[in-house]
């Protein structure tokens, strides 16, 4: 079973301080993913450099309508931080029109680069409040057809609904997401933003949340499948380190 940290770069310092305390306190963690944010100024790609390859894959997070397939640009950056795994994404909208998108796909992205790059390994996505399952299912595995070898869920808040995406698909291909939500207003936002239906046993709290993740873990452990956190406005000490205590 892998386990991933999403470190998100903000800056400089919050890029260190959240892998410096995935290295000094999370032992359980062997993986690094990093979402490609376009306000912040750094790039995913570019946080290869500050990641210890000998402890932790590295997986950078590429938006497939930033790229022009037919050109260079993105083969060149795989070559030149050595990635040996990708997670494509479709990409949100750019927050101002002046920046240059193309009309990809994730499928699109996923074919070319494993094209270039056979060995590479290729995560893409999936969100289980987007689409109806039976939509979801056909993307999951159309993904899963074309060349991607894992797919990574949006956050999960419920069991009931885990367990039936966890059907879809072979379970050991998947990355279960887990993504702390603690106040009324976060709870609001993934609610309109995301669509998400929480449970009704649901409570924005450090409890409700830390036991929830522990039954993602038990459930991943169970059926050979891995885990990923998105730890979002959080107290990371507060929220990992029972979390740590209950994996040791």
């Amino acid at each position: 079973m892998h386990i991933a940290f999403e470190v998100v770069p903000r800056n400089e310092e919050s890029r260190d301080k959240q892998i410096k305390f995935v290295e000094e306190q999370l032992h359980f963690i062997d993986t690094i993913n990093v979402p490609d944010i376009l306000r912040f100024p750094i790039r995913s790609w570019e946080v290869a450099s500050f990641v210890d390859s000998t402890r932790y894959k590295f997986i950078p997070h590429f938006r497939a309508i930033d790229f022009d397939l037919q050109g260079e640009y993105i083969y060149e950056i795989i070559e030149k931080y050595n990635l040996s795994e990708v997670l494509l994404v479709s990409g949100d909208p750019p927050p101002n029109m002046s920046y240059k998108v193309y009309d990809n796909s994730t499928i699109d992205s996923i074919q070319a680069i494993k094209k270039r790059f056979p060995d590479i390994t290729i995560y893409a996505g999936f969100d289980s409040y987007r689409y109806s399952i039976k939509a979801e299912k056909e993307t999951m595995l159309k993904k899963l057809e074309y060349g991607a070898d894992y797919l990574m869920s949006q956050p999960f808040f419920d069991m009931r609904l885990l367990e039936i995406y966890a059907d879809l698909i072979p379970k050991e291909q998947l990355f279960l997401g887990i993504s702390p939500v603690l106040t009324e207003k976060s709870k609001s936002y993934w609610e309109r933003v995301n669509n998400v239906v929480f449970p009704k046993d649901f409570e924005p709290t450090y409890q409700w949340n830390i036991e929830f993740a522990k039954k993602v873990l038990d459930f991943a452990k169970t059926h050979h499948s891995n885990v990923y956190f998105m730890p979002i406005n959080v107290n990371l000490e507060e929220y990992f380190l029972p979390i740590q205590e209950y994996i040791s």
